[in-house]
């Protein structure tokens, strides 16, 4: 998520028609501050890690692919970086504790070498403080009208299992599985809710990313999860609520994927 669109949160919320609750219970990164740490090309805002998040970017464009490597403990998180040097949004969603952010930059055929290190020791204000702010893969900006739909579905609603399966609903009731997205999507591609809530069609992810986007602006968080269903490579939601863990696939609400005997986790965001 590039954050030249960060810079709408300048004009008031209410401008863009959505709702006092939405106004409300929404989360949205802070633009880089002037606290911005730097090593080799690597460049990150580091400030509100206490959230969930950080954000970072290359210090300069370039043709060279560049991924970044977030580890925790034995678990490493690799992304693609923004090529023009623009800034995204990286989750912190291992929880509290020591993270290494190691930026890697593409030399030769599948040869990388390393670009940038910073460390970071992070303690969340809340465990679960990730999964209430767009990143990477849960894409979504303050105009995005998957946000304005789930403002506008949930209006007036206090309750958050009435928000949630309000919002599960509408994914059942309203969308369909993209069968020739599923067989032409190129590896990598990350989840593409604009699009996708617009033609009201995706695959796996799209939808999975398409309802936490949903349930994050009306301040429920959820993880977008992928791993395997069976042995099938796949991605579904997760929600705590009042304690209790809620599961929805959106795929499966559609009737879109056999019945499924195991999920695995590989990764969630």
């Amino acid at each position: 998520m590039a954050l030249f669109l960060l810079t709408f949160l300048l004009v008031p919320i209410f401008s863009f028609g959505h709702t006092a609750e939405a106004a409300d219970v929404a989360k949205w990164p802070a633009e880089p501050s002037g606290n911005i740490q730097s090593s080799g090309k690597l460049v990150a805002d580091l400030s509100n890690a206490k959230e969930g998040y950080f954000i970072a970017a290359i210090s300069a464009p370039t043709n060279h692919k560049m991924k970044l490597r977030v580890q925790k403990g034995d678990v490493t998180l690799t992304y693609d970086m923004d090529l023009k040097g623009e800034y995204d949004i990286f989750p912190l969603q291992l929880g509290s504790g020591h993270y290494d952010i190691l930026l890697y930059e593409n030399v030769s055929g599948k040869k990388y070498s390393q670009a940038g290190y910073l460390g970071l020791d992070v303690q969340l204000d809340r465990e679960d403080a990730a999964f209430y702010y767009p990143n990477q893969y849960v894409d979504y900006s303050i105009l995005s009208a998957a946000v304005a739909k789930a403002a506008e579905l949930c209006e007036g609603m206090s309750d958050q299992l009435q928000i949630y399966e309000t919002l599960c609903d509408y994914m059942k009731n309203s969308f369909l599985y993209d069968y020739v997205k599923a067989v032409t999507v190129q590896a990598g591609a990350l989840p593409d809710i604009d699009g996708s809530f617009e033609k009201k069609m995706g695959v796996c992810q799209d939808l999975s990313a398409i309802l936490a986007c949903m349930l994050r602006t009306q301040g429920i968080p959820c993880r977008l999860i992928i791993g395997y269903a069976d042995k099938q490579y796949h991605a579904w939601t997760t929600t705590e609520i009042n304690g209790k863990e809620y599961f929805f696939d959106p795929t499966a609400a559609l009737n879109a994927i056999a019945a499924v005997k195991d999920y695995s986790v590989e990764r969630y965001y």
